[in-house]
Formats: C-alpha cells, structure tokens, sequence
C-alpha cells in the first residue's frame, strides 16, 4: 500500500516504514506528525484518487531528527554592470520515518458546520434591517485608517529569511517595523505566517530586527553571513 501525500509543501509517494527527508519541520525529535493531505491512496486493489485530498485519509509518521542538506553555490552576475554575488545555501531538513497510512478517519463533520452557519446566517439578516448603525461604525474605521497609514512600513526583506510575501503578511498582520518584529515572538510570527508556502526558521529574526532598529547595520550584516535562511 502506498500513498502520495503532501509534507511540508512538497508531494512524495510513500509507503509503510520508509524514510523521507522533508522541509524542517516545528515538531520535536521523537514525536510524531500527521500529514492529512492525502491526494492518492493505492491498497493493492482498488486505487482512490482525491479532489484534490482524500477525506479522512492521513499518513502518520515519526521525526527522526533534524539536519542540513548539502552545500548549493548561488552564483548571480550581471553582464557590463560589475555585479557579482557567490552564496551558499544548505536547506534545513527533517528525517522522518512513516509509521501507518490511514485510508479513513473521522473527518465527516463538514455538513453539520454547513447547516449551523445557514441558520446563523438567515439569523443576522433579520436583526441587521432594524438597527442601521453601521454607517458610523464605517466613519469611525475610515477615520481610523489614515492614522495607521502614517506609520512608515520599514523593508522587512532586508531580515535574513524574510521575502516579500512575508513581508506582505506581516505588514497586515501589524508588525509594519523592525521595532514591532524585535518585540513579536517566534512562536508568534510562525502562527502568522502559517499560510505562506514553504518552510521558515523564525528564531533569529527578533533579534535581527532589534538590530536592525537600533541602526547596527554592519553587526547585522556581519551576523548575516553567518545564517541560512534566518537559522544560525
């Protein structure tokens, strides 16, 4: 029986007691992890193909331990500009060992969701009509808004680890500085950042904004050299 499955953004067959090297994951070495996004299933017989993810399949598997690929030279050079930068990558890693697939589970308490938030929707629509009071409520937001605007959005990207689409959510989400990132936990800044594809190591990037808050550009970039990806 094998399953192909996705782990931490990517996709891999896998079968019973095989080892997979995936992006670093936050569980710990020696606990196990759950992976739900199931898009195929082949037990031999019959194979059942997901759209995209089979309801109530899961594989299951146990962390090994955390590691580091092997060496990639980045090279970038731009003709008749004098522009030459050589950087070397090691991607985080995770061995993990699949323990059991699972081909059903208890993931059928979609329709009674559906059928609660139909009455809770037909309920507001009859108490809106009455009260009209969110026209001040919009003035008071709309007044608001500017204030918030006046607050200069540092170039979060200059912290090792941290693209542009990360930046982008952690501008929305309120940490618009280097002086809001220093103050926000790891473990904060992950749960904001869970829905952006692919693995981010956010240990270091308090204390690279703090740095970078306090104008300590050339410890910073002397620090930076010295991380992959944000991880020491």
């Amino acid at each position: 029986m094998y399953a192909i499955v996705e782990m931490a953004g990517q996709q891999f067959k896998v079968a019973k007691d095989q080892k997979v090297y995936v992006h670093r994951l936050q569980t710990e070495e020696g606990k196990k992890v759950t992976f739900d996004n199931v898009l195929l299933l082949d037990d031999g017989k019959n194979i059942t193909v997901g759209a995209p993810a089979i309801d109530g399949a899961a594989v299951e598997a146990k962390v090994i331990k955390h590691l580091r690929g092997d060496k990639v030279i980045v090279f970038k050079k731009k003709r008749r500009k004098g522009y030459k930068v050589k950087n070397g990558h090691r991607q985080s890693l995770t061995e993990i060992v699949v323990e059991s697939i699972i081909a059903k589970g208890a993931k059928k308490a979609a329709p009674k969701k559906e059928e609660k938030s139909a009455k809770e929707v037909a309920a507001p629509k009859a108490k809106t009509e009455p009260k009209k009071a969110a026209p001040k409520k919009t003035e008071t937001k709309a007044k608001a808004e500017p204030k918030k605007a006046t607050v200069k959005a540092d170039d979060l990207k200059k912290i090792e680890g941290i693209g542009p689409k990360i930046a982008e959510t952690l501008i929305a989400a309120g940490i618009a500085t280097f002086a809001d990132l220093s103050k926000a936990k790891p473990t904060e800044i992950s749960e904001i950042i869970a829905d952006v594809r692919g693995n981010h190591v956010t240990d270091t990037w308090p204390k690279q904004a703090k740095l970078a808050a306090d104008g300590k550009w050339d410890e910073l970039k002397k620090w930076q050299d010295e991380l992959d990806g944000g991880k020491a």
